[in-house]
């Protein structure tokens, strides 16, 4: 059994690992899904699930609509299976083409948007509510008044159980928090051994030379206000578990370390970046995007590895190519 994490102001016990469904509609296009796609996705949600994982993210835009789609086929292959799942989603973003030729790639929180977003989620779903709503990237147009208004109405008609955010800052998330009626529970946010910006910048904050010099400080705001943080992009895209010929000297070393830590574990690679993330006290909630079974699997791994404060910094430096200041 997996362990889990409360997400503070909900009633809702999630898994510490969740899985990412992005890539489970197939191709990011217009074509219908095959019988192969349905095939492939359930085979990934399922190694997901039967692992332990109990909470699966989506977002409007991924594969064009097609992954939540298909996500509808979990219900007809096993069902009463919805109640025992955490189903979230995101809206916010709206492609180039969308609704005519002339309309350029954008974002977009007018309530008119957000509510149209949500009855779509929910019928390619086939369910009838989101146990969470996501709003994706920041819109500099984003009028407070108009997202309260919006998560009023879907509270209210019981088709979003709570909210929250992806990609926002601590002044873009305090701005809807003096608005919005509903607590902001979460922020899904790009973190990574590689992507450890968000982890390091209160270290190297006015540091001489360092780009990241100018800390936002999301990840304490969040601990602060009790927000659960989930980290996209977790593995970075394979770049340490699977390093190409040319990779830095700092990916190639950190590869061969976590090979090395691994294998001393009698783990995955994947386990042991994840448990990185997993060793930080704010409770970071990975999300892997994999459909490959095994390497859900290999990922599902972390959960049951645990690291020193010291293995926890030798990656740090590691990746870093460097001694902490």
């Amino acid at each position: 059994m997996m362990k889990t994490y409360q997400i503070d102001k909900t009633d809702l016990t999630v898994t510490r690992l969740g899985y990412g469904c992005m890539n489970i509609g197939g191709s990011w296009d217009s074509a219908p899904l095959t019988d192969e796609n349905k095939e492939k996705a359930l085979r990934a949600v399922f190694t997901a699930y039967d692992a332990g994982v109990n909470l699966f993210d989506h977002a409007d835009i991924y594969c064009k609509g097609k992954a939540e789609e298909v996500f509808a086929e979990v219900w007809k292959a096993r069902p009463g299976l919805r109640d025992k799942m955490v189903i979230q989603s995101k809206c916010g973003i709206r492609f180039k083409g969308d609704p005519d030729a002339h309309s350029p790639s954008r974002y977009d929180f007018s309530a008119e948007h957000i509510l149209r977003s949500v009855e779509d989620i929910l019928k390619r779903l086939q369910t009838d509510y989101l146990d969470v709503l996501l709003l994706h990237r920041p819109d500099p147009l984003v009028e407070p008044e108009e997202v309260a208004q919006a998560f009023d109405t879907l509270k209210q008609d019981g088709k979003v159980r709570y909210f929250g955010l992806s990609n926002h800052t601590v002044m873009q998330t305090e701005l809807l928090r003096q608005f919005v009626n509903q607590p902001l529970v979460v922020n899904q946010l790009e973190v990574s051994l590689i992507h450890n910006h968000l982890i390091t910048e209160g270290v190297l904050a006015n540091q001489t030379g360092n780009a990241n010099a100018l800390a936002t400080g999301i990840l304490d705001y969040c601990r602060l206000n009790r927000i659960t943080v989930q980290a996209w992009s977790s593995l970075a895209g394979g770049k340490i578990t699977n390093p190409k010929p040319d990779a830095s000297q700092e990916i190639q070393a950190t590869a061969r370390l976590v090979q090395e830590m691994a294998e001393d574990k009698q783990t995955s690679p994947e386990a042991i970046l994840l448990a990185w993330l997993l060793r930080h006290p704010a409770q970071i909630q990975p999300i892997m995007g994999t459909t490959n079974p095994q390497r859900i699997q290999a990922c599902c791994a972390a959960d049951s590895v645990e690291l020193t404060r010291e293995e926890w910094y030798s990656l740090l430096v590691s990746i870093r190519g460097a001694d902490m200041p």
